[in-house]
């Protein structure tokens, strides 16, 4: 079972993908492991990838799907989950094409939507407790919101990650994310409008819910 996850910074993406993951046996595939891998093992693509890279360039979409097809090919032979990957509409085609030469079928395209401002309060929402980083707290969601300054599940320390707070870093990947003509969003249109036609399933995700809640409307979909 091989399938495809969207969903912006912020939503809950990772928490929905290990589901479907965990569900079917699935690897799960992100996209920066990708390049990091080629790069490590010195493969031709790595090496080619790394050229770009070290110049502080972006890899060529003509370097980035095949890099992708491959790493599909040797780590999913179980099934695959690919998470982070297509960025934009011309990487979604590329690889449609790609996988339609390989004979990889698809099987589901899972979106997970949540607006935007949402998901940027999300992000600069979370706070990390000193005692166990694992136990969730973010500001702005009801369910999980720590007790003052103070984590929710055990009483300790409550401190933010430097990144979430960057304001300008998120608006840019969002900016990147939300586009529905060029980035990654339009990726994702553009298989949904392939999909029934071609023999694979989109589903929509209302991300504003609890993980429990998105979790349960996903597990429903699923076959």
């Amino acid at each position: 079972m091989n399938s495809l996850i969207f969903g912006p910074n912020g939503s809950g993406k990772g928490a929905q993908g290990s589901l479907v993951k965990n569900k079917y046996n699935l690897s799960h595939i992100e996209s920066g492991a990708i390049f990091r891998e080629h790069i490590k093992q010195g493969t031709e693509l790595g090496q080619k990838a790394k050229e770009y890279i070290d110049k502080g360039e972006l890899v060529p979409d003509e370097i980035t799907v095949p890099m992708v097809l491959e790493t599909l090919k040797k780590e999913g032979g179980g099934g695959w989950l690919l998470d982070g990957f297509p960025r934009n509409v011309a990487q979604a085609k590329m690889l449609w094409d790609a996988l339609q030469k390989e004979g990889m079928k698809l099987n589901y395209v899972i979106e997970v939507q949540l607006s935007r401002d949402t998901a940027k309060k999300r992000i600069m929402g979370r706070r990390l407790c000193a005692n166990d980083p694992n136990h969730p707290n973010n500001i702005y969601v009801d369910v999980i919101k720590p007790d003052g300054d103070k984590c929710r599940v055990c009483g300790g320390e409550l401190k933010t990650r430097s990144d979430d707070q960057d304001e300008a870093a998120i608006d840019k990947r969002h900016d990147i994310y939300y586009d529905a003509q060029n980035g990654t969003l339009a990726a994702a249109y553009f298989f949904k409008d392939l999909a029934g036609k071609e023999g694979f399933k989109y589903i929509e995700l209302d991300g504003s819910g609890s993980i429990d809640e998105v979790r349960d409307a996903l597990q429903k979909q699923l076959d």
